[in-house]
């Protein structure tokens, strides 16, 4: 099977697994939302944000390195990961460890409290999960993930439901949410064992080598989670539960969104990786631009389209009560498009082993965004924190494309860029012309998607922005 023929497989499984495992997802938190209401909900959102500091400190850089320390040519694959998960495990230890000790200086209810300490358990399963998922990325196989995640979803949903039914109330779901991720957890290691056999190795030596490598990383990744995270957090602290719940919700259907571009990135990561390291910088180019044009297909029409549906898009997710979540959803689209845009060179820098170089531009991202955050926050609330996280989203983006041209001398052709642009216009215009009223039931919201999706992939072909030999290439098994 070919190379593009395998990505495109991979990718398409994902596609549908994530379809699956989004849709239950969605189910899940819109089962969540009406149980919880806005405070509730605000709540949930406060410990999955307090949490996720410290799970995404505990990183450290490890779920990217993975991949690029596998992907090397002759390495001992089996002695690598058994390392990197065990340093991985000590790691997640230390740090959610740190969670449930820490939240007790918040001001934040008894409940907050409690749920950071249950739900911890779910981060650890998190962290484990994402060094095999490393494995399954480079070998092409993320089949594998796509079942475990979508098994989990489902245990998810039985447990929300059945605390629902139950009224064990926000703490109920919150231990519904670790087992789901133990199940979860589980099938990847049983999953795992097809190519390799994990167990805890504890060789310092490579350890010190790991962390070379990922220190960069987990510098980045501090100051990114600085201007991901810290408009919740900082929302939490100076405005009520309710205003929480309002943005945590619209954050919600930007979290499903953006796993797309992370999802495609991590794909393609052991293959950039490997062209550059054989100076097949043909291929490396080729690649890129590819995976650049494919997000520009798929961003812009998304960031258009959800200027009419926002509202009706919050309504169906969480109910009525969040319908003016719909407001933050239209300019958090925006940011989500930059993700989508800046995700492949991000992901570039390392495959180019240049993480250092961008540490700067995340240092001055990071603390820019929070100064807006403590400026925009007080006056403006959830609105402020979207106009500066789009800033931030943006000017990452930016830095990310110069250096990957600064080290490559690679820079995107805009040729399909300008055509799905010309596709969008012309879907916004179809769009434009039919009454709010087809669109504002769920059946008419769904029927007009897909008028939406029609327009735009038809006129994309007819302007050759996708063309006959796209198709082809991605059928040839040969």
């Amino acid at each position: 099977m070919r190379l593009y023929t395998k990505v495109a497989y991979n990718t398409i499984i994902q596609i549908v697994g994530k379809f699956i495992s989004t849709v239950l997802g969605v189910v899940a938190i819109a089962i969540m939302a009406r149980y919880l209401g806005q405070a509730g909900f605000g709540e949930y959102t406060t410990i999955i944000t307090f949490l996720s500091f410290f799970g995404i400190i505990a990183d450290l850089g490890l779920t990217l390195v993975t991949v690029q320390m596998i992907s090397r040519p002759g390495v001992d694959e089996n002695k690598v990961l058994n390392n990197l998960f065990s340093l991985r495990l000590v790691t997640a230890i230390v740090f959610l460890g740190l969670a449930p000790l820490i939240i007790v200086f918040f001001p934040y209810s008894i409940l907050v409290k409690t749920g950071v300490l249950i739900t911890s358990l779910s981060f650890l399963c998190i962290a484990l999960n994402q060094i095999l998922v490393g494995l399954f990325q480079k070998k092409l196989r993320m089949d594998k993930v796509a079942i475990a995640e979508v098994i989990g979803r489902v245990i998810l949903i039985i447990g929300v439901i059945l605390s629902v039914k139950l009224n064990y109330g926000l703490l109920g779901i919150m231990t519904a949410t670790v087992i789901a991720s133990l199940i979860n957890f589980i099938l990847h290691f049983v999953f795992s064992r097809a190519f390799v056999r994990i167990k805890l190795r504890f060789d310092f030596g490579l350890w010190k080598n790991i962390i070379s490598k990922s220190w960069p990383l987990a510098i980045t990744i501090v100051f990114n989670l600085i201007y991901l995270r810290a408009d919740t957090l900082i929302l939490s602290l100076i405005k009520s539960q309710s205003e929480v719940g309002i943005y945590g919700a619209a954050y919600k259907v930007i979290d499903v969104l953006i796993t797309l571009p992370f999802m495609f990135a991590g794909i393609i990561l052991p293959i950039l990786t490997l062209s550059w390291m054989k100076k097949n910088v043909i291929q490396f180019k080729k690649i890129l631009q590819k995976s650049f044009d494919f997000m520009v297909i798929l961003a812009l029409p998304m960031i258009v389209g959800t200027q009419f549906v926002a509202n009706e898009v919050m309504t169906m997710v969480a109910g009525k009560e969040f319908n003016i979540s719909g407001s933050v959803l239209k300019i958090l689209i925006i940011a989500t498009g930059a993700i989508f845009l800046g995700c492949m060179f991000s992901h570039a820098i390392i495959a180019l082993g240049k993480q250092k170089k961008i540490i700067g531009a995340y240092i001055f991202t990071s603390l820019t965004a929070l100064a807006g955050y403590l400026f925009f926050i007080p006056k403006f609330s959830y609105i402020g924190a979207a106009w500066v996280t789009i800033y931030s989203e943006v000017i990452i983006a930016l830095a990310a494309v110069y250096y990957v041209w600064k080290y490559s001398r690679f820079l995107p052709n805009f040729k399909v860029f300008v055509r799905a642009l010309a596709a969008t216009a012309v879907m916004a215009t179809v769009l434009y012309i039919i009454p709010f009223s087809f669109y504002s039931s769920i059946t008419g919201l769904i029927i007009f998607l897909g008028i939406g999706s029609l327009v735009y992939f038809s006129f994309l072909y007819l302007f050759e922005g996708i063309t006959k030999n796209d198709i082809i290439n991605l059928l040839n098994k040969d």
